[in-house]
Order: structure tokens, then C-alpha cells, then sequence
């Protein structure tokens, strides 16, 4: 790190790229305990990301305007997806889309998911615009160690476009890279904004956003609505339309996921993210049109990593679902 002209630019270097505060900078005290408690409404013990970013982070902070002189590569195969919102509204505009509808998701694309994002498509064709296009744009920093890596399910996802579960015309993939709160509604407006500086101006939203459970106690630890109603108030969010989703679930009469119809509530299966990953890593089948096949056998594999990096001499036998 190199202090030049401390009161007017202060240059950090960091791998593969260099940035610098243009402006005079800020140095604040880093009110951890604060800061916990505004972004998750609790200091519980357990939370997640809180001991990899704020407990043992240093106490004090810099704040400033910022330049970046070179885009930061990971060259970890994925910088190709690695958009800045300048490059994702350039793209938007090279495929003349009049409208972009964005999808925040942090796990493997199944059915139902794509369900919801071609059924916008649909509503939003059905208002009047020409050419609609989704940004899918997946969570990139970090997450819990129980969910799937982002690796992993950019090879799902690319397995979704492939096999035309969603069109790789209209949709335009990229890596969000802000890691995963589970803030409920503090961290749905993050998620919300930066879709706008993206260039999206419709936001998929559904029950319960980036929620978690309590780290302490046996409840959920925001209310599961709170998400989407602080959407429709929160400051600087007018030029976003909120897009409310019904429920999507998988319809064993039709065999495949489908909107949920309370009127026979008794043919529809809920798989919980806990249920699909079990699945995967027993080697069972998912319900037939839960996923695409490709899709699935990427997870699959990567479960099977798991047990073989944990020392496993050989795959598991399949096991009948």
C-alpha cells in the first residue's frame, strides 16, 4: 500500500489490480458492533459472513471516491463473466432489449426457478415491450459452506442455457460480485439497487429474500414478507418495477414444476434447497421436469467431489429415489 498526497489520493494495490480514492478520504472508526446490528437487525453469535468480514477485520476505515485503473481478474475460467454494469448495459443495448428483468439467485437453476423467469418474459411481452431480455445474474462472493460453489453452478447454469430451459437469446449471464449477507430486507434493497446501476429496470423478487434462520433461536429471523413490502418503499428505488412471483412448485399430477394451486394443494411437492442438495448427494434422482438433466448431473458430480476429496476410494452407488 502507497500513500501519495494523503489528503488527496490514497493508492492500494491489490492482485491484479490497482485502485486509488480521487478525492480527499475519509478514515472512520470501524464500529463493528454497529455495523452488525444495522445490516442484520441482531448481534446473535453465529451469524454468517460476520467473523469472515467484520469480527476480525481491522478497526478502523477508508472511505473516498474510487477509480479502478485495471478491471480485477481472477483467472479462475469465469472472468468472462465478470460484467461491470457499464459492460452489462452496453450488452442490453447491443441486443436492443426494451426491457431488462433481473434474477438474483445464489443456488442451481432447477425448473421452477426458470418457470418464474420465462413467465416474466411472457407478462412483460404481454405489456407491450418487444424485446425483453433477463439478466440471470448469480451471486459471486461469499456464501455459506453448505451451498454450492459459484464454479459449480456456473456449470449448472450454462447446462440450463444449453439445453433450452431458458433462452440463451434473452438472457444475458453474469457474476454479481457481492458476497451473501442473508440480511433479509436490508440486504434485498443492496441486491435491488445494484441491479439498477446494471441496468436492469424489473426486479424478480419472492417469499423471504436472501432470509435465513435465527443463529440462536429455533424461528426464522426475518418475517418472510418483510423483503418484498420494503421494496416498495425504500428510497432511491422508483425507477425499479417490483416484480412480485407466485409460488412454484413441483406438480407430481403433471409431473413438472408448475405455479402452486392451493385449490389441490395435495399434488404439489415442495423441494426445499435442503431436500435438492440431500438428493444430490445420495446420488437420487429428482422428481422428473425438477431439473434438467444436465443441469442435475453437474450437481451431482460436484457432491461426488466432495466425497472423494474427503478421502473416498470410489464414487456411491446410485440409490433408488
Amino acid at each position: 500500500m502507497v500513500t501519495s498526497s494523503f489528503l488527496h489520493c490514497y493508492i492500494m494495490v491489490f492482485p491484479n489490480t490497482l485502485l486509488f480514492f480521487v478525492v480527499s478520504i475519509e478514515i472512520y472508526k470501524h464500529n463493528k458492533e454497529e455495523r452488525i446490528a444495522r445490516t442484520w437487525g441482531t448481534i446473535a453469535r453465529g451469524l454468517p459472513y460476520v467473523d469472515e468480514a467484520i469480527t476480525n477485520a481491522g478497526d478502523w476505515l477508508i472511505g473516498g471516491d474510487l477509480e479502478v485503473i485495471e478491471p480485477i481478474k481472477y483467472n479462475d475460467g469465469l472472468d468472462q463473466y465478470r460484467l461491470s454494469p457499464a459492460q452489462l448495459r452496453e450488452e442490453f443495448a447491443r441486443r436492443n432489449a426494451d426491457a431488462v428483468f433481473a434474477f438474483q439467485l445464489r443456488n442451481p437453476v432447477h425448473n421452477g426457478h426458470a418457470l418464474l423467469m420465462t413467465d416474466t418474459r411472457r407478462r412483460l411481452l404481454e405489456m407491450g415491450y418487444k424485446n425483453p431480455v433477463l439478466l440471470l445474474h448469480p451471486l459471486g462472493g461469499f456464501t455459506k459452506a453448505d451451498d454450492v460453489p459459484l464454479s459449480w453452478r456456473m456449470k449448472q447454469h450454462e447446462k440450463v442455457l444449453e439445453e433450452g430451459v431458458l433462452n440463451p437469446e434473452s438472457t444475458v449471464v453474469a457474476i454479481f460480485p457481492s458476497p451473501m449477507h442473508y440480511a433479509g430486507p436490508t440486504e434485498v434493497q443492496w441486491h435491488a439497487k445494484a441491479r439498477i446501476n446494471a441496468g436492469a429496470n424489473f426486479y424478480i423478487v419472492g417469499r423471504d429474500p436472501a432470509g435465513m434462520s435465527h443463529p440462536i433461536e429455533k424461528r426464522d429471523l426475518y418475517d418472510a414478507d418483510h423483503g418484498k413490502k420494503v421494496l416498495s418503499m425504500a428510497p432511491g428505488l422508483e425507477r425499479l418495477n417490483i416484480l412480485p412471483f407466485k409460488v412454484a412448485a413441483y406438480d407430481t399430477k403433471q409431473k413438472k414444476m408448475d405455479f402452486f394451486d392451493p385449490s389441490r394443494k395435495d399434488d404439489f411437492l415442495f423441494i426445499s434447497g435442503t431436500k435438492m442438495r440431500t438428493l444430490a448427494k445420495n446420488r437420487q434422482s429428482p422428481p422428473d421436469g425438477f431439473m434438467c438433466p444436465g443441469g442435475w448431473k453437474v450437481l451431482v458430480e460436484y457432491y461426488d467431489s466432495l466425497a472423494l476429496s474427503e478421502g473416498s476410494s470410489k464414487l456411491r452407488e446410485p440409490v433408488a429415489a
